[in-house]
């Protein structure tokens, strides 16, 4: 019998029931067997065995979600991407752990090094409560009554503030000075502080300056009629033996005596100068809104006072004898032009550029100290000062002619500082006699070198590669080579091989001539005299005065370090002033130049005022 069934591909299958076997033979055939191996599942090899060849087995495929790829290379691109993370963590590991010489940064230049140390002496002269930060140590809070033990006067607060020398008279003229010459260089190279990291604490050195001096008026008002001009005493007539600042040769901090306040009524000089101070110190702080305008608000009140009461600070005083003022025409000048630069106010840029002004002062003509700035003449600096104003903003009508002239004559005042003009002496090792052999001459030196490289500064920042000295034109490197070459006289290239900056290099003064670093710090508290036997001592000082500038050698290139010649050996606020100023000047890197806009911050745009129009023509 046969049965017929579908082929599943379409054909008939075919059933020959003859040919099958029958169930008998069907189970004898199994029985040759394993029955245990055909009751468990055979895996593929096997089954091939059993039913010979089969169907290609299917790839199998990974889905991603947007791409569908093979299994295989999946697992071959993860394990590749595996392969060259471990490969590049271990080449960064061992990267890491070789060792490698390390990139240094290189050292610090010599005005840079020097420029640390000088910042350090103001630390070592402030008066009052000291901050916790001084760093310091043989200093300590003093003279925290000034004010007070003098019924005379009605300034009854005035602690702080900075000792001016080697004793302990706060004298607000040179001072005010020093403020000035500080915020000057911070306003003009504050990148440059940025870079040696000293930013910070020279504000800090203005703050605590500028603070004091606004004790020393009423800054609130608007109107004032007195000053606190200095305090303590100095006498030395040599035939007193009251205790005061000048007879007794003692640590500040044992200062136990009464120090009288002296105040002054008529002193244009001071007041002008006290003036510039806060309004350059108003610009160094314009990110601090509040103190910037009390600067500003108390810089005018002063202005106002020394235009009002005529007359020099020291006349008929002791300051005549320590601080002598020979007039005050440059101090308005100077205190004019610094004002208008802090309010943009144009009434003092009218002030400072009158030509009456400026011929009282000595612009128009030479003499023997024409174009040195110091704490008592600042008409070159004033001139320097105004110049900027006439290459950056060039105002134009009325102000070119005047501005012109200032600009001429800080030219003249560049070339008297080369070598080649005979204006001033040298001495056999170069060092510039601007005192003209006069004792202390480094303070004169310093703020010359920072006019000069301020100046060549000047000239670049407007693309102006020299100037004329007559017919023959300079470069700005020759400005700065000459301010190089005094500061490095004063930090040992000079025939002594002695540097006069206390700290820097192995050989410096050991015996300066200042009370607090000669005298031990050892709980041991000395009366008047019972100092003496330091001051008249041949052994050096127990504490290191670091950065003090000594007043200098003298004209012949020598030196004594002897504590008691003070023409030799005593430091003084004004003259580190100027050695701050010049070297961060000098310092750093070449290319980073003055500030050509923050001096300008408060200045409205200026654009040049037409002249007035002929008179109409008459037939």
């Amino acid at each position: 019998m046969s049965m017929y069934g579908r082929d599943p591909w379409g054909g008939p299958l075919e059933i020959n029931a003859t040919d099958s076997a029958t169930d008998d033979d069907r189970s004898r055939n199994l029985g040759d067997f394993d029955r245990a191996a055909l009751s468990r599942n055979l895996d593929e090899t096997q089954q091939s065995w059993l039913l010979g060849p089969t169907e290609q087995k299917k790839k199998k495929y990974v889905d991603l979600g947007c791409i569908i790829v093979s299994r295989k290379i999946f697992k071959w691109t993860v394990g590749s991407i595996l392969a060259a993370a471990l490969l590049a963590g271990f080449i960064t590991m061992i990267v890491k752990l070789a060792p490698r010489h390390k990139h240094h940064n290189p050292p610090p230049d010599n005005y840079t090094v020097a420029l640390h140390k000088a910042l350090m002496f103001f630390n070592a002269q402030k008066s009052g409560k000291l901050p916790k930060h001084n760093n310091v140590s043989w200093r300590g809070n003093s003279c925290l009554k000034d004010g007070q033990s003098d019924d005379s006067t009605m300034f009854k607060n005035l602690v702080g503030g900075y000792y001016d020398a080697g004793d302990a008279i706060k004298f607000n003229f040179p001072q005010s000075f020093a403020l000035t010459m500080l915020s000057w260089s911070v306003i003009e190279y504050s990148a440059k502080y940025e870079a040696a990291g000293e930013l910070a604490h020279v504000k800090d050195i203005i703050k605590w300056g500028t603070d004091y001096l606004l004790k020393t008026f009423n800054s609130s008002a608007d109107t004032i009629d007195r000053i606190a001009a200095q305090v303590g005493k100095g006498d030395t007539s040599g035939g007193s033996t009251d205790p005061n600042d000048h007879y007794c040769w003692v640590r500040p901090e044992d200062i136990d005596y009464d120090r009288p306040v002296t105040e002054c009524h008529s002193c244009s000089d001071l007041a002008a100068e006290m003036a510039a101070a806060l309004a350059s110190a108003s610009i160094v702080f314009k990110d601090n809104k509040a103190y910037s305008q009390k600067l500003a608000h108390g810089a005018k009140t002063l202005f106002k006072f020394s235009r009002d009461q005529r007359g020099r600070y020291s006349v008929g005083n002791e300051a005549e004898t320590f601080y002598n003022s020979t007039g005050y025409w440059d101090e308005f000048i100077w205190g004019a032009a610094w004002l208008y630069y802090a309010t943009g106010n144009s009434s003092y840029l009218q002030l400072a550029t009158t030509p009456g002004l400026a011929k009282h002062a000595g612009a128009f003509w030479g003499g023997p100290d024409y174009g040195v700035l110091s704490w008592d003449n600042k008409l070159t600096g004033a001139q320097v000062l105004l110049s900027r104003m006439r290459l950056f903003l060039s105002p134009g009508y009325p102000y070119e002619e005047i501005l012109k002239t200032f600009h001429n004559q800080t030219s003249i005042i560049m070339c008297s500082y080369l070598p080649i003009f005979t204006s001033f002496n040298r001495t056999k090792g170069g060092l510039i006699q601007l005192n003209h052999g006069r004792p202390q001459p480094l303070q004169y030196v310093v703020n010359a070198a920072f006019l000069a490289t301020l100046f060549s500064d000047y000239l670049e920042a407007a693309d102006t590669p020299g100037w004329y000295c007559g017919p023959n034109f300079y470069s700005t490197d020759v400005l700065r080579r000459f301010a190089e070459t005094q500061i490095d006289y004063i930090l040992g290239k000079n025939p002594r091989k002695m540097s006069y900056v206390v700290g820097f290099g192995n050989h410096y003064p050991k015996r300066v001539h200042h009370r607090g670093a000669s005298i031990p710090k050892n709980k041991v508290k000395y009366n008047c005299k019972g100092g003496w036997k330091w001051r008249d001592s041949s052994k050096v000082n127990p504490n290191i005065i670091v950065g003090a500038m000594v007043a200098g050698p003298d004209k012949h290139d020598g030196f004594h370090d002897v504590r008691s010649n003070y023409n030799y050996t005593e430091p003084t606020l004004a003259g580190n002033a100027g050695l701050v100023a010049a070297l961060v000047a000098l310092s750093g890197d070449r290319d980073v130049g003055v500030d050509k806009n923050t001096i300008f911050s408060a200045v409205p745009p200026m654009f040049p005022t037409p002249p007035p129009p002929p008179a109409p023509w008459k037939p």
